[in-house]
């Protein structure tokens, strides 16, 4: 039987085989959309940049949504800030109260605070506009703190991004100001007993204190013109000033190029993971609207300041259990618990450092502090390498013990603030309470730096057994000698790679104090300073397994008839491979 195939067709079709096929011409509303694209590159050039970002690759990560959550909840803060404009007005002039809230109705207010109430109760859905502005606030700083932990204990603000860095711990400063400002506005009890308090802050500034504060509130307190300059501040210029960074902080991501965590095939000249279009920009358009039902849900269901229920701001009853918001609570602990002997006079000048201390010098202080921190790791360290690849915090015990330390002390500043409501509730006396929270902000904070160093150098001895012996399998082999041994699980070539992948390091070596010509080198002792530091800072470090000590490992005997034994068992399952075919929706290496 023949198995020729005989030609299909007319044979004339067969003159026609070299011709290339037609394209379907573009519709009209493509050709349009490109016309109009050419007019405007021809106008900007912006292809170049737009195509550039449109094919920039971002690893895939659970932990880099930290830092979008604080980008959505920001936008969402902008999108209903721009609505509630519409009805508040920032005035403190007098009106009184004829709204559907019936308790008020009638009584003497700010018109700030009576807007406020009518966008509650009277606007249709401005409740939970109010709602969500307020909630997407906490969620913007939430999630910007969560984010610099996370940039932190990974090592991603080493070079190039120290400037990054800076400007993240600018905008989370800001935010706790734009935040202040923000629940200032309504000029309820509550939100006026905050600005009451800062106007005492302002006040211990010395010399100038009392200066200060007649300019801030335009003459004596309350005054008129505090709340409109807070508005200015608050949908103005803050705003500006964090859009501003938020977009020079985007731009230096996409300069720098993404950081990734290591794993096999990861390096610092690649990243590997999807393209913004279309992968990446579809998965972080969901991500968008899942924050925002999300802070919509705990708008609809939890009501947060409630101000119908404190009342307009009348500046002379003093109220008990104002609390402010989370983020400012450090500061509050920390006046609570500075000691009083603090205030003193000098040279005709009364100085309350007792209160400038915690409410004036700690907030710039603490960003000041994180600001400059890569800065004085990397003198300490001596590292001047560009790093894209993040750091496992167990890699790191000194930098991950400091973060913790500064965790727990933060917390006790932040408990602290509630010490009247903890004596209440539980019985106690404050007194007590305050110095226990004293004792314990110089006690907590090196306890935890030195658990969570052992903690981490413990996991990574681990690390280093398990590279070096595999996984224990609990399981016991007979050798061909009679012996026993433990079966061990060989671990596969990714699992490997994290064990091991991290640089080793080791402390700066001090420097001679003299030169050759036994003169006195000026920066003798500064060396010497660094040395030490950087003798702390490596101190008790655990390098990882190199490819010699690996060898050895896999060449022992009782370790070689475990690796037997697992070789059988996976010739019997079938060794697992990694795919290397990449598909549309397959991470890429840019």
């Amino acid at each position: 039987m023949s198995t020729e195939t005989l030609p299909t067709g007319r044979p004339a079709d067969q003159l026609r085989d070299g011709d290339k096929p037609a394209h379907a011409a573009p519709s009209a509303a493509a050709r349009k959309a490109g016309g109009f694209a050419g007019w405007i590159d021809d106008r900007t050039s912006a292809a170049k940049p737009v195509n550039y970002l449109l094919r920039k690759v971002f690893p895939d990560h659970w932990s880099f949504m930290l830092g979008e959550i604080a980008m959505y909840s920001l936008i969402i803060c902008l999108l209903t800030g721009a609505l509630l404009t519409l009805w508040f007005i920032p005035s403190a002039g007098h009106t009184i109260y004829d709204g559907s809230y019936v308790p008020l109705r009638g009584q003497m207010m700010s018109e700030a605070y009576a807007s406020t109430l009518n966008i509650s109760f009277d606007v249709k859905g401005g409740l939970i506009i109010r709602q969500i502005h307020h909630w997407a606030a906490l969620m913007f700083i939430v999630g910007l703190t969560v984010h610099m932990f996370r940039v932190f204990f990974t090592g991603a603000f080493r070079k190039p991004r120290e400037l990054n860095w800076v400007l993240g711990t600018i905008l989370a400063l800001l935010a706790i100001v734009e935040g202040f400002a923000g629940y200032s506005l309504p000029d309820d009890l509550l939100s006026g007993t905050g600005i009451r308090a800062m106007e005492g802050f302002v006040q211990t500034a010395p010399v100038i204190g009392s200066y200060l504060a007649y300019a801030i509130f335009g003459g004596p307190f309350p005054g008129e013109m505090i709340i409109p300059r807070l508005y200015s501040a608050h949908v103005l210029l803050i705003p500006a000033i964090l859009v501003g960074l938020f977009i020079a902080h985007i731009t230096l991501v996409a300069v720098h190029k993404h950081t990734q965590f290591p794993g096999p095939g990861k390096t610092n000249d690649n990243v590997v993971g999807y393209r913004v279009m279309p992968v990446y920009a579809a998965k972080a358009g969901g991500f968008f609207f899942i924050v925002f039902g999300v802070i919509a849900l705990i708008s609809a269901l939890f009501t947060i300041n409630p101000i119908w229920a404190y009342g307009p701001y009348d500046p002379s009853p003093v109220t008990a259990g104002s609390q402010p918001d989370w983020y400012m609570g450090f500061a509050d602990g920390a006046l609570r618990l500075l000691p009083g002997w603090l205030e003193f006079s000098f040279l005709g000048f009364t100085l309350s450092l007792n209160i400038a201390l915690g409410a004036l010098v700690l907030l710039p202080l603490v960003y000041t502090v994180l600001g400059v921190y890569p800065f004085v790791e990397r003198w300490i360290t001596g590292d001047e390498r560009e790093h894209h690849l993040l750091d496992r915090p167990r890699n790191n015990p000194t930098r991950t013990g400091i973060g913790m330390a500064a965790i727990v002390a933060y917390s006790v500043f932040m408990f602290a603030a509630g010490n009247d409501i903890i004596a209440i509730k539980l019985g106690m006396s404050i007194n007590d309470i305050t110095w226990a929270f004293r004792i314990g902000l110089f006690v907590l904070p090196p306890i935890a730096f030195w658990v969570t160093k052992r903690i981490c150098l413990s996991l990574q001895r681990h690390d280093r057994e398990l590279a070096l012996h595999s996984r224990e399998s609990g399981r016991i082999i007979r050798g061909a000698d009679g012996s026993f041994h433990e079966r061990h699980d060989a671990l596969t070539d990714r699992e490997r790679w994290i064990l091991v992948q991290h640089e080793p390091v080791a402390p700066l070596q001090l420097t001679p104090e003299y030169d050759e010509n036994g003169v006195a080198r000026p920066a003798a002792r500064k060396d010497r300073l660094r040395a030490k530091l950087s003798h702390w800072f490596f101190k008790d470090a655990v390098n990882p397994v190199t490819p010699a000590e690996l060898a050895a490992a896999h060449h022992d005997g009782h370790h070689a008839e475990a690796l037997e034994a697992s070789d059988h068992d996976a010739i019997e399952q079938g060794a697992d491979t990694d795919s290397t075919g990449l598909s549309s929706g397959s991470p890429v290496r840019d």
